[in-house]
């Protein structure tokens, strides 16, 4: 691909920072900087150590700078250096933005340059409790406000940056790269694989269910377990299986022990499309999402999604899933249930999905959006 620059130019020097770098920010963010450095863009990554090796920012062709996820002095000084001869900084999240513009406050305008600009990216929103509430309210306006632009993954994120005061903010809809099953080489086929991974789960004679995601509070699996309470009544009575980790681990195992529920935690998984392609239903019963991983692979994979009606997935589902309100473990009992029951709806949800997912944004579609922003704000001064 020829390069971005305009001939006689330097390239465009992009800085993309995560904070703690959830699966969703952190897959947009790999997508992204490998669609800019195919564009001759230079794309330098800073986030915590940890997730190059997960995410192989490196391998997508940018430059890779640790930044702890801490906003002590060093981590900031870290990220000011990163930043100092960048065209353009774009933050995935709240509190990369904090950190972003805190590491260029005080770089002003020079005598042939104004103040690096700075993009935020707001991929979802937090959940504060007591006094921690009017400091999310200050964090959020003091990014808004210092943002050139905010770029919203849903409307509703729109919305809030706008009533945070944001002077621009946007839609931009983010793709996620299509998860492929990996079949070894051999005479299995696509169904054989199925197969395998439903008897090793214990899921042959049963029907499968699937949720995947962090096991955080605000991801609505106490409801998700109110839920597979009732499933015991069905017969067969189904399987379900939860890929992730997190604090909520513990108490969750214990309650599937204590009440004896068909639920399986996996922990963290690498073979998430693998899974996801021999589930019979998945599950998102969350507090809120905006773009949710989970939702863009199952419509993908052609897999019934009943979600919650929360946030940014009515908008991104349409018709092709089914929504319940959250904390309605009864509303998701019943959904899953008469889903369970009725082939032919399952096998319409599957046409819908897959209508659904074609409408979404490419990767390249999305890059060359999100590239469009960048030469709006640092064509006005030479590079």
């Amino acid at each position: 691909m020829s390069s971005h620059a305009p001939q006689g130019q330097p390239p465009l020097r992009t800085v993309l920072v995560l904070g703690g770098g959830s699966a969703g920010s952190s897959t947009h963010v790999r997508s992204l900087a490998a669609g800019l450095v195919a564009r001759g863009v230079r794309a330098t990554v800073c986030a915590p150590a940890e997730l190059d090796p997960l995410y192989d920012f490196t391998g997508a062709g940018a430059e890779f700078v640790s930044v702890p996820r801490s906003g002590d002095p060093k981590s900031v000084a870290a990220l000011r250096a990163a930043c100092a001869d960048a065209d353009l900084v774009h933050a995935h999240g709240l509190h990369a933005a904090v950190r972003a513009s805190l590491a260029l406050a005080g770089r002003g305008a020079w005598p042939t340059r104004r103040r690096t600009p700075l993009v935020v990216t707001w991929h979802s929103r937090g959940y504060p409790e007591g006094a921690r509430a009017p400091v999310l309210r200050l964090l959020e306006r003091q990014v808004a406000r210092t943002a050139a632009v905010v770029l919203g993954t849903s409307s509703e994120l729109v919305d809030r940056a706008r009533r945070r005061g944001a002077r621009d903010a946007r839609l931009a809809p983010i793709a996620f790269p299509v998860a492929r099953r990996t079949v070894a080489s051999g005479p299995d086929d696509p169904d054989q694989v199925c197969d395998k991974t439903r008897a090793e789960l214990g899921s042959v004679e049963r029907p499968l269910l699937m949720a995947v995601g962090s096991l955080d509070r605000h991801r609505g699996y106490d409801t998700l377990l109110d839920a597979a309470r009732a499933w015991r009544q069905l017969d067969p009575v189904p399987l379900l299986v939860v890929a992730g980790e997190g604090p909520e681990r513990g108490a969750l195992q214990r309650r599937i022990e204590a009440e004896e529920l068909p639920v399986r935690l996996l922990g963290r998984r690498d073979d998430i499309p693998e899974l996801l392609a021999a589930a019979d239903i998945a599950l998102l019963p969350s507090r809120w999402e905006s773009r949710s991983v989970l939702a863009h692979e199952a419509l993908h994979a052609g897999v019934p999604l009943v979600a919650t009606a929360v946030g940014g997935v009515p908008e991104l589902v349409g018709d092709a899933a089914e929504l319940v309100p959250y904390g309605d473990a009864g509303a998701l009992a019943a959904s899953v249930a008469a889903l369970l029951a009725d082939p032919e709806r399952r096998a319409e949800l599957k046409r819908k999905g897959l209508a659904q997912a074609a409408s979404w944004p490419t990767e390249d579609e999305t890059v060359a959006q999100i590239l469009s922003v960048y030469d709006e704000l640092a064509q006005p001064f030479a590079r």
